[in-house]
Formats: structure tokens, sequence, C-alpha cells
């Protein structure tokens, strides 16, 4: 008995073939281009990545015997996307993505409307998919009045599955129509974005079943009985099944491009006004409270390409203990700022440079600042409830020891190395599909993995970087006044 887990990212497709145990058998990536026909603009052609899944598939057909026996599959996909498709189920135009800024006027009209952030529990971002309905409304009429469903990307590859026009709620928490607190479509808010209820996929938890696989594919695959597709996860609910982060307090801090602070909660208690996301999570009765800050690794690329030094080269340079905070200041503000400022205009800023400042000072700067805005959401979830209890680093970020030791120390918090392996948004689908296909708790499958170092914070250091971090926080305003 195998399972197989499918995760939707932004730059490719990936498939995880599993056992029963949740252990690896095989896996297959698939590339896929994102095109960008404006500036601001993101979109992505929906038959590629059915071109793609199916030629991941045909190769774990290949390679591992075990494929033919496959009892479920769950997807895991990019949230947000708008795929529009028409009465049989063809997509309309090309998939808007998450990414894409276009329509930040009509994202700023829905948020001024009470009910939005009053029932969704979030800001009307520009990259939810509600927005970007309504600027298809206003600009592409015509297909806006073909549209029979509008389907996220996850769910997209779910309706090529089974046949069936099905999400999850995890998913769903950021389209801008979901009443996250009730999980289940909110009339209000599809009528404030001129959308009915008939449009929208049917709603299932990601860890139930979606529908079952269709006999077409079952026999194109080389599949040998019935198989259960589960309802699938947003990605980042998707990683936190895969690392076991379902319970009040667990969760992971993702030092990629951009930097994210996830926690599990056993309640909903958002907090729209500090532009943290309050999803719901892939299992009932579970919640997500997210805060992402734009540029993590992506500052200290910039810094790597400035300089003509590589990333590693600037971290390794400073050691593997930190030391007191920097007296430069970085405000990693390269792409504008998600949590807690929800300012798209905002632009970084180094304070504090003289004619003694080193790159090692710089680098140092840019590390602490990546961290302090990671302390930023810490607080908001805060002020909401939440206390971090177990927490994991992830991405590409995490292979600085010295960078983890220093979060770990500005948060106040352990932050646990996961061993090499799989534990990602992959992994979380193949075990929502195990728990839909065989009735198993989520609880039993979603465990934690081994970790290979547990940082601490330093203690000694605490105290000056608390100090530092109310520098950071004062800074925002004297450089947005400035821009």
């Amino acid at each position: 008995m195998a399972f197989l887990g499918i995760d939707l990212g932004t730059s490719g497709l990936r498939a995880l073939l599993v056992d029963t145990e949740g252990s690896p058998i095989g896996s297959a990536e698939r590339a896929y281009a994102t095109h960008h026909p404006r500036p601001g603009w993101s979109e992505q052609n929906p038959k590629d990545w059915i071109d793609a899944l199916n030629s991941a598939m045909r190769e774990l057909r290949d390679d591992h015997p075990e494929f033919s026996d496959i009892k479920g599959i769950g997807v895991s996909g990019h949230m947000h996307g708008a795929v529009l498709v028409d009465e049989i189920g063809d997509p309309i135009r090309p998939c808007i993505m998450w990414n894409d800024t276009r329509s930040h006027e009509e994202a700023a009209r829905l948020d001024a409307i009470p009910e939005m952030r009053a029932i969704s529990g979030n800001v009307a971002f520009p990259g939810f998919t509600a927005p970007k309905l309504e600027w298809v409304r206003a600009h592409e009429p015509e297909n806006h009045a073909r549209i029979s469903k509008v389907l996220l990307p996850a769910a997209y590859v779910n309706w090529y599955l089974t046949g069936e026009s099905v999400s999850d709620v995890s998913d769903c928490s950021g389209t801008g129509w979901l009443d996250v607190r009730e999980r289940g479509w909110s009339e209000a808010l599809l009528a404030a974005g001129n959308m009915h209820s008939n449009q929208m996929p049917r709603l299932v938890e990601g860890c139930d079943p979606a529908g079952g696989l269709r006999i077409e594919l079952l026999s194109d695959w080389g599949i040998k009985h019935p198989v259960i597709v589960a309802g699938g996860a947003g990605d980042n609910a998707a990683a936190a099944c895969g690392i076991g982060a379902l319970s009040e307090g667990q969760g992971f801090v993702s030092l990629g491009t951009s930097g994210v602070l996830l926690l599990a909660r056993d309640g909903c208690d958002p907090a729209p006004e500090t532009a943290l996301h309050s999803f719901c999570h892939a299992i009932p009765g579970r919640w997500c409270q997210m805060g992402v800050m734009l540029s993590a690794t992506n500052s200290l690329n910039w810094l790597s390409r400035i300089s003509g030094q590589s990333p590693a080269s600037l971290t390794k340079a400073l050691g593997t203990e930190i030391r007191n905070p920097s007296k430069e200041l970085f405000l990693p503000y390269l792409s504008g700022e998600r949590t807690p400022h929800n300012d798209a205009q905002i632009r970084a800023a180094f304070l504090g440079l003289d004619t003694q400042t080193s790159l090692d000072d710089m680098t140092r700067a840019v590390l602490e600042g990546v961290a302090f805005a990671l302390r930023d959401s810490a607080e908001a979830m805060k002020a909401t409830g939440a206390e971090i209890k177990k927490l994991y680093a992830v991405g590409g970020g995490a292979a600085s020891r010295y960078w983890v030791e220093l979060i770990a120390t500005i948060l106040g918090t352990s932050i646990a190395l996961p061993k090499s392996g799989e534990f990602g948004a992959a992994l979380g689908a193949a075990r929502l599909a195990i728990v839909a296909a065989t009735d198993a708790r989520p609880e039993e499958v979603m465990h934690a993995p081994e970790f290979c170092k547990k940082i601490t914070p330093r203690r000694d250091l605490i105290p000056v970087f608390d100090d530092a971090y109310e520098r950071f926080k004062d800074a925002y305003p004297a450089i947005q006044s400035l821009q």
C-alpha cells in the first residue's frame, strides 16, 4: 500500500510517494514557467500543471512498482491563485497568481468593507483571490461573465483528479470569501465581491475524502484499485502537517526568499489589524496563524550581489557564536513588508553607518534585521494569546547556525533543526491522504520529525537584543516619513 503527496509549487510540481508509515519511497519533480505580461502581473497556464503532473506520474510508475498500489492522494498548492473555468471545466484565462499585484485598488475597496476583516479574519491583500475577481469583472467583463467555477490551483488539480469541484478550508481561507471561524463560505463576502456560492467549489476538511481518482487516470497511470483523493491543503498548512505542527503553539520559522513564522492554534483568534494571516488548518477544529516578512534570505542575497561575496561566505565570516547587537541597523523592506505593517511602498534602509563600518558589520545587521522582523510577527501573535511552544527552522537560511541562534535569542525560544529528509508540503499532502484513505487519526500520522540540533537562546544576550528590537521598531515610522 502506498500514498502520494503532490505539492504544486510556484516554480514547479513535486510528487512524493510514501509507504503506510509515511516514509519516502520515491519522488519526481517537474518545472513550469511563470509569465509576466505586464509589470506586477504574474500568471501561469493551468495546462502546464497537468502536463507536469502526468509526466511526474509516469516517472513514478516506471521507477517504483509500489506506485500501482496507491490507496490515497493529497494535493497542496500555492494559495490565492484564481483559476476561472467555464461550464465544461476549461480555464477561461491564465491563472492569476498569489504574487500578482494588479488588483491593489480592488483590494483596498474590499478591505474597506467592515464585514471583510470581521468575517474573513484577514486583510484583503491584493494577492488574495477576491480582489482578483473584481479586477477581472472590471477589466475583462467577457471573461467574468463566462465563469462557472473559481478554483484555487490545488482545487484545479483536485478537479482533474476527481472530476469534482472541491477544495479544502485551509486553502480557501486565503480567498477573502471564507468565514474562517465557521469554516464555510460567507454569503456576505461573496456578495461584496459580486460572486455567488454556486461558483465556489464544495468545501471539505483537508484530511477528509474529496472524491475518487477518475477511472481514466486509474487506467493511464496503471493503478490496480480505487484511490481516495483527500481535500488537501494550502502550502503552508500542508507544511505544518509535514512537520507535525498540529496543536496550540507548535510551528516553524521558514527562512526562504521570504520569512514565515507559523503557529498552529486550537482556536480562531484573528488580528487583521496586524496583517497576520489567520487561516483554517488542514485538520478539523484547528487553525493556523502566520506572519510573513517579504525579504528574508532575499536580504542576504541582495548584500551578496552588491558585495561580490556568496551568502555562505558572508555568514561564515561571522563565526558560530552571536555577539552583542550590531550598532548598524538594517530594516529589511526591500520589497515592502507584510506583517505587521501591510506596507507595499516601504523600502529598506541602513542606519548608523560610519567610516568604520565593515562588510561583516553589514552582514550582522542584515541577519539581525530579518530576525527583528520575524519578532514583529511573534509579538503580533502574542497579542492574540499565542505562545510559542515548539518551533522548527526550515528553508535555506536555516543552514546558518549563527542566524538560527540569533533568531532563537531574539524570539526568546529554542528552535529545533530537523534531520535531513522529507518534512515539507509534499509530505504533509501525503499524510493528509493517509488519514483520508485509512481513517487514521491525524495525530497518529502527522508526527514531528527527528531533529539533529536544538538551538537555545543566548540568555545572557536577550536583554541587549530586546533593547535593539525597540530601536528597530522606532526606526520604521522614521523611514516611512522619508519615503
